[in-house]
């Protein structure tokens, strides 16, 4: 299965509590719920088509036991995230959670890549990471992640967690695509590629 990263971001790079202001408050974050006011139907629709390209999910232990709380409410069997959401298969990393009632769920612990990496040899489409800022940063340390699907809202918070941090590894990105919805948010989907070349600017050579 390819591995998929869907993250929504500010402009300064913040991916931390953008559901609600009381979803992650560690480190004092106070300004949650920002990527709200930018849900319309045709983000919506677009996060539609993405799901249904999922054929399992993989959540930090935060993330999972959020989700767990207020997916399981919306049961309408026509809803097609929501059938996705409740029914595939979840994977969530934590050496603490002893228990995932939101089922069916399987809990990694130990040597997280290395489960996460046998989990990609398993056949599939997509295996999705919603969020899970924490166990994006040690995947993208891992060099795990094939694809980033980034949907950027046009706010800076000024304070929050970041996806890519500082100190990371560098790492270089195919551009696969690139939309934006009438509310604002721009919808970048990026492929991981080859390490980012550093090279001096030649001005006599740019426009040859």
């Amino acid at each position: 299965m390819k591995l998929v990263l869907m993250e929504f971001l500010s402009l300064d790079g913040v991916c931390q509590g953008p559901g609600a202001p009381d979803e992650d408050t560690t480190d004092g974050f106070t300004r949650g719920g920002w990527f709200v006011p930018y849900l319309e139907q045709n983000f919506m629709q677009t996060v539609t088509a993405w799901v249904g390209n999922a054929d399992a999910f993989l959540f930090g232990r935060r993330t999972y036991e959020s989700f767990a709380r207020d997916w399981p409410k919306m049961d309408d069997p026509n809803d097609p995230i929501a059938s996705k959401m409740n029914g595939l298969p979840k994977y969530v990393t934590s050496n603490s959670l002893k228990d995932a009632p939101w089922a069916p769920a399987t809990i990694l612990s130990g040597d997280i890549a290395g489960r996460v990496a046998g989990l990609k040899e398993k056949p599939g489409r997509e295996l999705q990471i919603h969020g899970s800022g924490r166990l994006a940063h040690s995947l993208l340390a891992a060099g795990l992640i094939d694809e980033f699907r980034l949907v950027v809202a046009p706010v800076v918070l000024g304070q929050g967690r970041k996806l890519f941090l500082d100190g990371a590894m560098p790492a270089g990105f195919k551009l696969l695509s690139v939309d934006a919805t009438p509310g604002g948010l721009a919808v970048h989907v990026y492929q991981r590629a080859d390490a980012p070349a550093f090279v001096t600017y030649d001005a006599s050579a740019a426009w040859r």
